[in-house]
């Protein structure tokens, strides 16, 4: 498109009023201006534009397509600076949170529950991705904020802490009394069993088998998941000895439908937080949502 915005827009009005004065006043500017402009505009196109007329000016058949299109994109712009200006008197903007399926579905959705209440307009995407993906989307500039687990090492990212959690390993009453049945002591009770694991790409993993390594456990027998949820299932139907996070098996521990294993040596509790780049732009929607936490 050769012809600048300001041409078309000058076009629009004429073929609008019919007249070269009223578009002028329109417009605000001169008569000889609006005559030029139109000239440079049929020269550009290589066909008239208009006819001239004592009364005025009319649209040629070549005019009035040209008129069609440029309508529609003025509508559309028109369109969009109204949107615009109802975006930012109701606070519309965007979020993009990354999370693991886990974390998003016994922390984040009862936390946004709250904060959708307080910022309705905003638009919230939601990445489900282990906690290491998640940081290495936010490193590359493509999430806002994640909820994760918190790192060893932080660099360039800042977190804030929202709770403590509690690793802990779960059978049903089952699987526990056939290993009696079969001679296995107390404790040997992870080392002869089939444990129910998140895989290694997963920071719950690596944090456990940093606990294997620590109390010196040897463990025979894995069945690795991607998904926390799944291992409580399958803990439940006696498949293994499931080592999940205390807090989202609370009802299952309460009803006796899964029973917590004693461990000689307790794992620590970790925090469970979000996470935002230190020196990525924060929009106002991210700065909403980081004063609601902090608040809460």
């Amino acid at each position: 498109m050769e012809q600048n915005l300001s041409s078309y827009r000058i076009f629009y009005a004429v073929a609008n009023t019919g007249n070269i004065s009223k578009a002028a006043k329109e417009l605000y500017i001169s008569q000889p201006a609006i005559s030029k402009s139109i000239q440079k505009l049929e020269e550009n196109v290589g066909i008239k534009l208009f006819e001239r007329s004592s009364r005025g000016v009319s649209l040629t058949p070549e005019g009035e397509l040209l008129y069609t299109h440029v309508k529609s994109a003025f509508e559309t712009l028109a369109l969009g600076e109204d949107k615009l200006r109802r975006s930012i008197s109701l606070g519309v903007g965007n979020l993009a949170i990354g999370v693991s399926s886990t974390l998003c579905k016994y922390i984040l959705l009862p936390y946004l529950k709250e904060f959708i209440k307080k910022y309705p307009h905003i638009s919230i995407s939601i990445a489900c991705h282990s906690t290491n993906q998640t940081l290495k989307l936010l490193e590359d500039g493509r999430l806002d904020i994640g909820l994760v687990g918190k790192p060893d090492f932080l660099k360039n990212i800042d977190f804030y802490p929202l709770r403590e959690i509690e690793d802990i390993f779960v059978a049903t009453r089952d699987y526990l009394h056939n290993l009696k049945l079969r001679g296995v002591e107390r404790q040997y009770i992870l080392q002869s069993s089939t444990l129910l694991l998140l895989d290694q790409e997963n920071m719950t993993r690596q944090y456990i088998d940093g606990y294997f390594q620590g109390s010196h456990t040897v463990i025979q027998d894995i069945i690795e998941v991607s998904n926390m949820d799944l291992l409580i299932e399958m803990s439940k139907i006696s498949l293994g000895i499931g080592c999940v996070i205390r807090e989202f098996v609370q009802n299952e521990l309460l009803a006796g439908t899964l029973v917590e294993i004693p461990l000689t040596l307790p794992i620590q509790k970790r925090f469970v937080g979000f996470a935002y780049k230190k020196d990525a732009k924060i929009s106002k929607s991210l700065r909403q949502f980081i004063d609601f936490y902090e608040a809460h």
